[in-house]
């Protein structure tokens, strides 16, 4: 039975990935900051785990428990809709530390295992978003685009040793927390220069008319590069997410 560890699985992509895995016959280490077993089904197949990918002694502490993995999916991560004249330096640095060096901290904890025995997969979770320029987001779209260069590199530095290396991109999701999770961070809605922008952003990402990127759409991209040996280096995850990439 294969085994996928997956970070940030207490809402959104995470847990429908965490879902769709259990479903089909995994065995699932579903990871989060604060662990909540009661949001998946009971299951022998299941272990839910503490981590933040922040802290080495977490990571450290979860990979022991974890034993042996086949696919790592980085998929924890957050964002913030800032001008860049507004956002808060500790802002910007807990975006590169939580959706940058936390996916590079996830990758040095499994590499040396997954190079040794010659197989493994790693799945990195960023964002359309790093498509094409997008006001307000601009901190978060430099966190998510390192992650895609890093990608890109780590499946040429890989091939050699047998590991598969994958970008998942979804597109935009009304059905996360995305939004209201990037609301603390906002600043700019009472400067009258940038008040407009951002409530027509605010709306624009609240609207779920048109394509959209839904979860069960992410956690099937994640599908498709867990175990498809012939899978594309770069994975479109929804219908929006598609026409960005074409």
């Amino acid at each position: 039975m294969p085994n996928v560890l997956i970070t940030g699985c207490s809402s959104g992509f995470g847990l429908e990935t965490a879902n769709l895995f259990l479903e089909r016959g995994w065995k699932v280490i579903a990871t989060m900051r604060k662990p909540n077993p009661a949001i998946l089904p009971a299951s022998d197949n299941l272990v839910v785990l503490p981590l933040d990918v922040t802290d080495p002694s977490s990571i450290a502490s979860a990979m022991e428990k974890a034993g042996a993995i086949d696919v790592l999916v980085n998929n924890a991560g957050f964002g913030a809709a800032v001008p860049i004249e507004l956002i808060e330096p500790d802002t910007a640095r807990q975006l590169f530390e939580t959706n940058t060096l936390g996916t590079l901290a996830m990758l040095q904890a499994v590499l040396p295992k997954f190079r040794k025995r010659r197989s493994g997969v790693i799945i990195n979770v960023t964002s359309t978003a790093t498509l094409r320029p997008l006001p307000l987001v601009s901190v978060y779209r430099a966190s998510k685009a390192a992650v895609n260069a890093l990608t890109e590199s780590l499946a040429v530095e890989m091939q050699p040793f047998g590991v598969r290396v994958h970008i998942v991109l979804p597109g935009r999701s009304p059905e996360t927390q995305f939004g209201e999770n990037a609301m603390p961070h906002l600043r700019g809605l009472d400067n009258p220069d940038y008040k407009p922008l951002i409530e027509t952003m605010i709306a624009n990402f609240r609207d779920d008319k048109g394509p959209v990127t839904h979860s069960s759409d992410v956690a099937e991209a994640i599908w498709q590069a867990a175990t498809d040996a012939n899978a594309p280096l770069h994975i479109p995850a929804g219908a929006d997410a598609v026409q960005w990439m074409a």
